[in-house]
């Protein structure tokens, strides 16, 4: 088969496999390698340094991305994200839909939503329990944009009897009401911090939404670029800077459409691979989790799929109770699902935890 180049590649596929696109750099001998694959290495080059370790049994407690080759079964191996799944958690005090979420799997915030009325009951979530804050937000809403942590996060927009512009900032105990949005409107998404934060998309009456606004910690400015695909009822992820829009509605249907944010513009990126609107979010633009939302039509659905930066993968795991419309928290490792419609309106709560295994590295 000729030689192999060496100098890791920087795409290890979760199938343990290596991206083709980058492969080995440097050289192996080609009499140390099979046809297929790289599992019958017989010798390991010391000129790779400290690039891979040379053990002669798999660490005990690796680290994800860790490589390493095994010299007694003469392999190369990995410790990488694979499948996860979806724990059910306790419920919610107010079950509710359309809930303006923030923060991780083990400190998450929810504020707002829906039931029989809007509401402004906020809860906080400490991996095991949620407590009820005895003050809620100052506006009742729902369908409204998040964005923080659970000590310091930021609701803004959202539907009250029509599109709202208020937006609040919590400080671990209480709401405040700060400057308005510049375009009022519900069923927007948003990210990024209390002090930095990003709102995009989302509805104004019937018509769609594309503006893209920044929030310094003081006011919102208008950001010189606008979504390419304007929609209600999307997801984002991610800062003010580096943010992910994804999912929603158009006029023309259910949308999977994907786009980053730089700070500046949109780019639309690879499309999910189910698409669907009222969906919840988790992650950064890189390493994004979406689950959940109604696609078709008035379906349903549970299906989670993940994104890597570059495109999205359907997981096998879906949520223990499919719902459209919940809040979301965390990251694409560990995250937290709480909230929603199923119907009917919903407190259930579910955790997300993705799995990390050892994996031979073959050659694709």
């Amino acid at each position: 088969m000729g030689t192999v180049k060496r100098t890791f590649a920087n795409n290890l596929l979760t199938s343990g496999k290596i991206d083709a696109t980058d492969g080995l750099s440097g050289t192996i001998p080609a009499t140390n390698l099979a046809n297929a694959s790289i599992t019958n290495v017989t010798s390991f080059p010391s000129s790779l340094g400290g690039a891979v370790s040379s053990v002669a049994s798999d660490p005990p407690s690796p680290s994800e991305g860790q490589i390493w080759f095994n010299s007694t079964s003469n392999v190369l191996k990995q410790y990488s994200l694979a499948a996860g799944s979806w724990a059910t958690g306790n419920n919610m005090n107010t079950a509710r839909r359309a809930v303006g979420g923030v923060g991780t799997q083990t400190e998450a915030l929810a504020f707002g939503g829906f039931d029989t009325a809007n509401t402004g009951a906020t809860e906080e979530y400490d991996g095991t329990n949620w407590t009820n804050n005895p003050t809620g937000l100052n506006t009742a809403r729902r369908a409204l944009g998040a964005a923080g942590i659970q000590t310091a996060a930021l609701a803004f927009g959202g539907y009250t009897t029509t599109g709202t512009g208020v937006t609040e900032e919590y400080n671990g105990s209480t709401w405040t009401s700060v400057n308005s949005m510049i375009t009022a409107r519900n069923g927007l998404a948003g990210c990024g911090i209390q002090t930095s934060a990003l709102a995009f998309g989302g509805s104004i009456g019937p018509a769609r939404s594309s503006a893209t606004e920044e929030y310094d910690g003081t006011s919102w400015a208008t950001s010189p670029g606008s979504l390419n695909t304007a929609r209600g009822e999307i997801a984002g992820v991610g800062t003010q800077t580096a943010g992910l829009a994804f999912g929603g509605d158009t006029p023309g249907g259910d949308s999977a459409a994907t786009e980053e944010y730089n700070g500046s513009a949109w780019t639309s990126v690879n499309s999910m691979n189910t698409a669907r609107r009222a969906l919840g979010a988790a992650g950064i633009q890189t390493a994004a989790l979406a689950f959940g939302g109604i696609s078709p039509g008035p379906t349903t659905t549970g299906a989670t799929e993940e994104y890597d930066g570059n495109s999205w993968t359907t997981s096998p795991a879906s949520l223990n109770t499919a719902r459209n419309s919940p809040g979301g928290a965390g990251t694409q490792a560990s995250a937290l699902a709480f909230g929603g419609n199923v119907p009917p309106v919903s407190a259930a709560t579910e955790e997300w935890t993705a799995g990390l295994q050892i994996q031979t590295i073959t050659v694709s």
